[in-house]
């Protein structure tokens, strides 16, 4: 259990290191206004969603899904793994749309401003901030 924990923690840095990022990155992006800045972005972009943030975030399901295996009839019980689950579901919406505003930048459509991806920069740190208390302190 210890091990796919350890598993689990790893995958799931790496993933919130990438939806930390990439928003950055949309957030300079947008700020872009020549063609040179507009392709490096694209590729910076492309490279951390599909080969950092996807296989990030199948890990940290997998290894949590895992842990969950291993233990069914208490995680079912505890109120504080039902919210941590609902972020978590949030999170992969979250990261779905970073995709969604990856398409948009790859074909040149993106119509969102600076200032949009910088507040929508900041969501994943709160969901982060709400799962380590719910994992930390049970509060119910």
């Amino acid at each position: 259990m210890l091990w796919l924990k350890a598993l689990h923690l790893i995958a799931l840095v790496c993933w919130f290191a990438g939806l930390f990022y990439l928003p950055r990155l949309f957030v300079y992006h947008a700020q872009t206004e020549d063609q040179a800045g507009h392709e490096r972005f694209k590729i910076m972009e492309r490279k951390l969603y599909r080969g950092i943030m996807w296989p990030s975030l199948i890990l940290t399901a997998v290894f949590g899904a895992a842990m969950l295996a291993l233990n069914p009839d208490y995680y079912r019980t505890q109120g504080w793994m039902h919210a941590k689950l609902a972020l978590v579901v949030l999170l992969i919406v979250y990261h779905c749309l970073c995709g969604h505003y990856l398409k948009a930048f790859q074909q040149d459509r993106n119509r969102k401003s600076h200032v949009f991806f910088r507040v929508f920069n900041e969501l994943p740190v709160l969901a982060l901030i709400a799962i380590v208390i719910l994992v930390v302190v049970k509060p119910f």
